[in-house]
């Protein structure tokens, strides 16, 4: 048993100061969110130097802390943060060219307190390291100083500032909410002595965050998500509507809905695009900047060719304006409700419903092989940088691999080529997948042999980049079912996920190495199974009577696919221009579920028939650690409030393990008395077995109970008992305690 004396906590014969466990509780605060810093930095390769000024900041403050008042720990954190602040703020491009920056900078940062990820920063690398060592050097010296309170306020602070961002994940914030209850709690102790008392109600303070933590977010509207799951897990169920989020999660298994998305009227087919995004993490996707108000865009540097189209909704809600690259102007009354992502792709500022239209002039950039080969590497630096990252989890083998897959290609183009074929001819397309631990793009290549559209455009742009080739994920939909010259009906299986390489002089052009004919066998198929069994939404007038083809046409057979044929591409004025045949047909296929590409934060699907999936399996490691805490936490809380206590007694009372006789008897009069003082009352000190229980004759107690009393009286007394004597008192008082109606304890 451990008791608490003066200012030190005593385990036996160990004693550790409160002091010591005030520090300690403050390094679990700064690890709580250092920890998403280290995430952060880890992604653009830079979490070494991290550490390295994490370290320093340590060093210093405890030096510095024995010589300095506390007020110091103040103006040298202000001093650290501003200088961090302003070196990240100089590496933003054009930051203090105009008072136009200055708002966008000031717009930015309300919106990192109001939900928006450090991830989606530009230069989130910069902005870390700058603001780390004024993070950990602050709480750290204030803290060794004494000033408990101040130092959990200051940790506390920035924690907050992660969980407003959205960063900062429940295990994570209850983790830090934990080392600042620690510093407080701790710190009290060491100033004025400690209580076992006080260390219980340490423990029930516990317990409430962790079932709070369990069963709210911590800023409403935020994301930060209980850790119990709700539905949905790795596998996807849903409309397939891609909605303009920043960020995406891969993931497992999927299931496609055949349903209408939208109707296009357009003088071409097209890969219609939704958002494209530059920095992959390992497990997902995100599009760094911020959205800015709509302002017609310049085409493309190169030859490009037109491309004008009209999308009708057909879904409940829409999320998202798919449009063929490059969208340069939004017309029919649209432009006031329309944005424009960091990367130039189109959004509406409200949900688009059923019925509304909105019409898109494109310039679609030459894909010209001879061109594109003889486009060299004379990269625009930021874009260079922005879109050559790498995890940190991007292994050695993914590389070396990459490089003998392109070894005999002289340019960019070629080595896009190649990287797509390869994926294309070495991986089979299935929608059932197991989601891969570590890093997708490495466990697709090496350890996967199937998977579908999102692990295709990852490996491929993963492997571009290290060949230093800028490239970028793009989500959006196929052509979708050509039904007459110029329209087309998107459906949900229509969503789908690409790559864009950037060549200069002709902007980025689209790959696809995810294979057309498996694809569109499994996805006819869902058509096939969803009309049979009357689903509707499948269909619109025009998609029953079959895929329309042009004239002439080399297929001799009508089909009711969804599939594109190959016209939608090459007859349709070259949309992409000549090209190899190297493996692909740049056939726009059906494409995925948006749940293949989820957004972390809550969208609205535009199928309202299908449900999340609810994962089935062993419970993650972070469960079983919030698990085990609440059941100490629960344990401890109960023993503090007798819960444990009265629980044991409740069973103690109804059931008497065997022992020698003599133990037997003494017990079962124990139990007998316990039973006696719950009912009725506690006997007095000084009064006897036999006064007590005559005193109760009045109230019902009966022959019984002074027979146990006997019995009790010859085991201590005179040593008189025998097994039989055993027997018949703990039957006894089983009868006494089953027949009676207990009532709770008067302690």
């Amino acid at each position: 048993m451990s008791t608490i004396q003066d200012d030190r906590l005593r385990f036996g014969g160990v004693a550790i100061p409160y002091h010591w466990l005030a520090v300690c509780s403050t390094a679990v605060l700064i690890g709580s969110y250092l920890s998403i810093l280290y995430r952060i930095t880890n992604v653009v390769g830079v979490a070494d130097d991290l550490l390295l000024l994490v370290a320093g900041a340590l060093v210093g403050a405890t030096v510095l802390a024995r010589k300095l008042p506390a007020w110091t720990a103040f103006v040298l954190g202000a001093v650290l943060l501003a200088l961090g602040l302003f070196s990240y703020y100089a590496t933003v491009p054009g930051a203090y060219l105009s008072l136009e920056q200055a708002d966008r900078i000031i717009a930015d940062t309300v919106a990192l307190l109001t939900g928006l990820s450090v991830e989606m920063m530009r230069e989130i690398a910069t902005w870390a390291l700058n603001v780390a060592p004024a993070a950990v050097f602050v709480p750290w010296y204030l803290v060794f100083r004494r000033r408990y309170g101040l130092a959990a306020a200051s940790g506390g602070a920035v924690l907050g500032f992660f969980v407003l961002t959205g960063d900062a994940g429940a295990f994570v914030t209850l983790t830090g909410m934990v080392g600042a209850l620690g510093i407080v709690a701790f710190g009290t102790m060491s100033r004025y002595g400690g209580t076992i008392a006080q260390m219980d109600v340490l423990a029930v303070a516990l317990v409430a965050m962790v079932l709070l933590s369990t069963t709210v977010s911590v800023v409403p509207g935020g994301s930060v998500s209980p850790i119990l799951p709700s539905g949905g897990g790795g596998s996807g169920k849903g409309g397939g509507l891609i909605s303009n989020e920043q960020r995406v999660s891969i993931q497992g298994s999927i299931e496609l809905s055949p349903k209408v998305q939208y109707t296009v009227t357009a003088n071409r087919g097209g890969y219609w695009k939704v958002a494209s995004y530059d920095k992959y993490t390992g497990s997902d996707w995100i599009r760094t900047g911020s959205s800015r108000p709509y302002e017609d865009q310049s085409p493309p540097p190169g030859s490009s060719h037109e491309v004008r189209q009209t999308f009708t909704v057909k879904a409940d809600r829409a999320n998202a304006m798919p449009a063929a690259w490059k969208p340069i102007r939004v017309a029919g009354g649209m432009d006031d409700r329309t944005r424009l992502s960091s990367a130039g792709s189109l959004s509406p500022k409200s949900a688009l419903t059923k019925g509304e239209t909105y019409s898109v002039r494109s310039r679609v950039p030459t894909k010209d092989p001879e061109t594109l080969r003889d486009a060299g590497t004379d990269y625009p630096s930021e874009l260079e940088r922005q879109y050559s990252q790498l995890p940190g989890s991007t292994s050695d083998r993914l590389k070396q691999k990459t490089s003998e897959i392109t070894a005999d290609a002289d340019n960019p183009y070629e080595k896009a080529v190649l990287i797509e074929s390869w994926l294309e001819e070495n991986k089979e397309y299935s929608l059932d997948v197991k989601r891969p631990d570590g890093n997708i793009a490495d466990s697709f290549v090496f350890e996967m042999e199937e998977g579908y559209c999102v692990y295709y455009a990852t490996s491929m742009v993963t492997m571009l980049r290290t060949q230093g080739v800028p490239a970028r994920f793009v989500t959006g939909y196929t052509s979708g079912q050509r039904v007459s010259e110029d329209k087309w009906v998107v459906r949900g299986l229509d969503s789908h996920a690409w790559v864009e390489v950037y060549f200069p002089d002709t902007g980025w052009v689209r790959f696809d190495p995810t294979p057309s004919d498996s694809r569109s066998d499994a996805e006819q198929a869902i058509v096939d199974d969803a009309r049979a069994n009357g689903e509707s939404g499948v269909d619109t007038d025009e998609s029953e009577n079959g895929t329309w083809t042009p004239e002439p046409t080399t297929t001799t057979t009508t089909t009711t696919t969804t599939t594109t044929t190959d016209e939608d591409d090459s007859t349709s004025d070259g949309e992409d221009g000549p090209e190899p045949d190297h493996g692909n047909s740049e056939n726009p296929n059906l494409g995925e579920l948006t749940s293949a590409v989820t957004p972390t934060e809550t969208t609205t699907n535009a199928s309202t028939d299908d449900e999340g999936a609810i994962p089935v399996g062993l419970p993650s490691r972070g469960q079983l650690l919030y698990g085990g805490l609440l059941a100490i936490g629960v344990l401890l809380t109960a023993r503090r409030s007798g819960i444990l206590q009265r629980a044991y007694r409740a069973v103690w009372v109804r059931w008497q393990p065997r022992d020698k006789p003599e133990t037997d008897v003494k017990r079962a009069f124990d139990r007998l008395e316990y039973h006696l003082a719950q009912k009725h009352r506690v006997r007095r000190r000084g009064e006897t077995p036999r006064e007590y229980i005559s005193s109760l004759s009045h109230v019902g107690v009966d022959d019984r109970a002074r027979r146990v009393g006997s019995l009790y009286e010859q085991a201590r007394y005179a040593g008189d008992v025998s097994r039989e004597h055993a027997d018949e008192a703990v039957s006894l008082v089983n009868d006494i305690v089953r027949g009676s109606k207990r009532r709770k304890p008067s302690e």
